[in-house]
């Protein structure tokens, strides 16, 4: 299990932990949950090791394989699968370390680690790889393709495959749905939920950690507080809590109101002095409550737009995509004042080209896109964040829009996001990417768009953020199209859904629930095919290369046993022949009174020497059968591939 004591955690003159407290049992799932900034991520430095924690103990059994998102993937040359093959560290090794017998000619050797490969079922690893990449996203073609070849985005994908490869005892995910669209959270959700391995994820998806997740640990006020449940459960039970504590406190102020009464009216009587100071000495050891209370960091809404014509935009015959290509065929859609659209389709079907098409940022190759004269789009762009300038201050960028508004009023609208003091005057290069995100949302409320296009704006963003952003949603006047992975943003947010499949535009008829059945089928559609034509071939053909490793190891088996022993007494006696023949080059070995000696030593050299020699002969038999079993083995493997 993972013990934390009393432990104190400090970065810099913050501190993050003071004397925490946390157990995690093996094969629990827990879900590390807290606002931003409270030093969710530093814990997860503290149990790899990254960092040391300032008193305190932390405890992880030593023997415990951990595995992580790498957050940096160089630009290498060996392919996708590969890349993810890696995550297996003992896979590797054994691999690396059968090379080596098999240069060496080590017989022995090379028997001993297939056998351990065949105990960690190495020969299957390259299929659980794919498997990983095909649930992440990866078309079969790009499983072959360098890791370079691959955007920022689709590298953290594989870092998180390499994760999902490791067979780890503990597993950190730290926001691994980020960059992730909704198809792929579902079944990274099946994923982690069928997986025994012990596993602690920091996630702002309420609704991944409900599916994820068999406890939450809330790290809150410097402390960590361990709930034997799911994000629902902690929810409700961190209500009850705060409810009892509030009723505590209103008991307590009470009780302290009496004592200050009486202290207050009897203090300067000679006669109550006594008890006037006792109540006072209690006063003063009287631990003390804190209030209760669930206070947002964030407030604010969405301003009535000045102008709503009806409708807003429409897109008539259009063709969407980039060069020769298209992406999106023939798409039909008008947008009208008040609709909310949530959009679906998989990874890569065109959602963004879509949205990108509508802000205006691309053209169309064919068709037509109508806008209202007075349409005013307000634009969240999964790239949005890097539009901001790292040298300037939040306060500069919303007098960008709007040179002639006073500061105060500024830094007053500023403050609903969470920008309050010198913050709205700090420049943007230290901000965390939820403190950028916020502010490229503040950015668009101010402007009082009437169509919002809001492409994944959940990243980053804390629980306490995205709630509120869902209830500005609620309350927005215009027109809204989204594509999030967050379902719960999708379902509070959104009336109706719009589909992209197979390059067609469509109205889907269902909520997300739907959605999911419709999408599970369709994968089962697809893979039916090929699991009844090539499945069964290949599920036979690594079994029957399973059979001949497993026959080749009981041929090889007494081979390998007779050539270890000749090997020993092939040594054994080439030191008996040195020392014979070391006697033999000595001038003493030929005195009169070393004759017996000497015939002894004799003889003996030439025993040694026929039984090498007929050892020798032996060994090279030995060797010869055991080439002859592997050519037959690789005769009939070669034949079942």
């Amino acid at each position: 299990m993972i013990e934390l004591k009393n432990l104190t955690l400090q970065r810099g003159s913050k501190v993050l932990l003071d004397k925490a407290a946390l157990t995690i049992n093996p094969g629990a799932r827990v879900g590390l949950i807290g606002k931003n900034g409270t030093g969710k991520s530093s814990l997860f430095a503290l149990i790899k090791g990254e960092i040391s924690h300032d008193a305190g103990d932390v405890l992880v059994p030593k023997h415990w394989r951990l595995a992580s998102v790498a957050q940096e993937t160089p630009a290498l040359d060996i392919s996708a699968v590969d890349y993810v093959l890696q995550g297996d560290a003992e896979l590797q090794a054994f691999q690396a370390a059968l090379a080596q017998a098999e240069a060496a000619g080590d017989g022995m050797l090379q028997a001993e680690y297939h056998a351990r490969l065949d105990e960690i079922d190495a020969y299957s690893a390259p299929a659980r790889a794919a498997k990983l990449l095909g649930g992440l996203g990866f078309a079969q073609a790009e499983h072959s393709q360098p890791v370079r070849a691959f955007s920022g985005g689709w590298r953290m994908r594989l870092n998180l495959a390499q994760a999902l490869m490791c067979r780890a005892d503990l597993l950190l995910l730290d926001e691994p749905t980020n960059h992730l669209d909704l198809e792929t959270v579902l079944w990274l959700e099946n994923h982690l939920a069928a997986s025994s391995t012990t596993q602690i994820i920091i996630s702002h998806d309420a609704d991944f950690l409900n599916a994820t997740t068999t406890h939450t640990a809330e790290l809150s006020a410097q402390k960590l507080t361990l709930y034997g449940g799911n994000y629902d459960f902690f929810q409700q039970e961190r209500a009850q809590r705060l409810a009892q504590q509030q009723a505590a406190y209103t008991k307590q102020q009470q009780h302290i109101a009496h004592l200050q009464s009486f202290i207050d009216r009897f203090k300067a009587k000679a006669t109550k002095a006594v008890q006037a100071q006792s109540r006072m000495k209690a006063l003063a050891k009287l631990k003390r409550i804190a209030p209760a209370h669930l206070d947002s960091e964030f407030s604010f809404e969405f301003a009535q737009p000045p102008h709503l014509p009806n409708p807003l935009l429409k897109l008539d015959a259009v063709d969407l995509g980039y060069g020769h290509g298209s992406v999106v065929q023939q798409a039909s859609l008008s947008i009208e004042s008040g609709a909310r659209y949530g959009l679906l389709g998989v990874n890569g079907s065109g959602k963004s080209t879509l949205i990108k098409a509508i802000s205006g940022s691309l053209k169309p190759q064919a068709g037509q896109i109508i806008r209202a004269e007075k349409l005013n789009i307000g634009y969240f762009a999964q790239h949005q964040l890097d539009t901001l300038r790292p040298d300037q201050s939040p306060v500069w960028h919303i007098q960008q829009l709007s040179p002639d508004v006073r500061e105060q009023e500024i830094r007053n609208f500023l403050g609903g996001f969470h920008f309050i003091g010198d913050m709205a005057l700090q420049t943007t290069a230290p901000f965390s990417g939820g403190e950028k995100a916020r502010l490229a949302l503040a950015m668009i409320v101010w402007q009082k768009p009437n169509l919002l296009l809001l492409d994944e704006p959940t990243n980053h963003l804390d629980l306490d953020m995205r709630h509120a952003l869902t209830l500005a949603l609620q309350g927005f006047a215009g027109a809204l199209l989204v594509v999030s992975h967050d379902r719960s943003l999708l379902e509070a947010t959104t009336d109706a859904f719009l589909l992209i499949d197979q390059g067609r535009l469509s109205s889907f008829d269902g909520d997300l629930n739907d959605y999911r059945q419709w999408r599970l089928a369709q994968e089962q559609a697809t893979s039916a095919p090929a699991a009844s034509a090539g499945g069964q071939n290949r599920k036979d053909q690594k079994r029957q290369e399973a059979q001949m490793r497993q026959e080749r190891t009981r041929l090889a088996k007494p081979l390998l046993q007779k050539i270890e022993r000749a090997e020993k007494d092939m040594a054994a006696w080439q030191a008996e022949q040195a020392a014979c023949e070391a006697f033999l080059a000595g001038e003493s070995a030929y005195l009169p009174e070393n004759k017996a000696q000497l015939q002894q030593y004799l003889n003996k050299l030439a025993e040694i020497k026929v039984k090498l020699g007929e050892t020798e002969e032996l060994w090279l038999s030995w060797q010869d059968a055991l080439e002859d079993i592997d050519r037959q083995i690789q005769a009939h493997t070669n034949s079942i591939k």
